[in-house]
């Protein structure tokens, strides 16, 4: 199951002051329900990539490009 990002106004009363974000990052380990709150406004792009994964390794490879490009 791929993370999912819901907004904390569709989560139950109980749950709801729990969280001071106001996303939560939904997701599936071992059979259990994670909820993870959200702070950065980069999840937005989330998906948005070829392959999905974004490593630092291929940041780097994108800094040097654009290095080489401008030179």
């Amino acid at each position: 199951m791929r993370d999912t990002i819901i907004n904390v106004t569709t989560l139950p009363d109980t749950l709801r002051p729990r969280f001071r974000s106001k996303r939560v990052r939904v997701s599936e380990d071992n059979g259990s329900v994670i909820l993870t709150p959200v702070t950065y406004e980069t999840t937005n792009l989330w998906g948005l990539l070829p392959d999905d994964r974004f490593t630092t390794e291929k940041y780097l490879e994108q800094k040097k490009a654009d290095k080489e490009l401008e030179a």
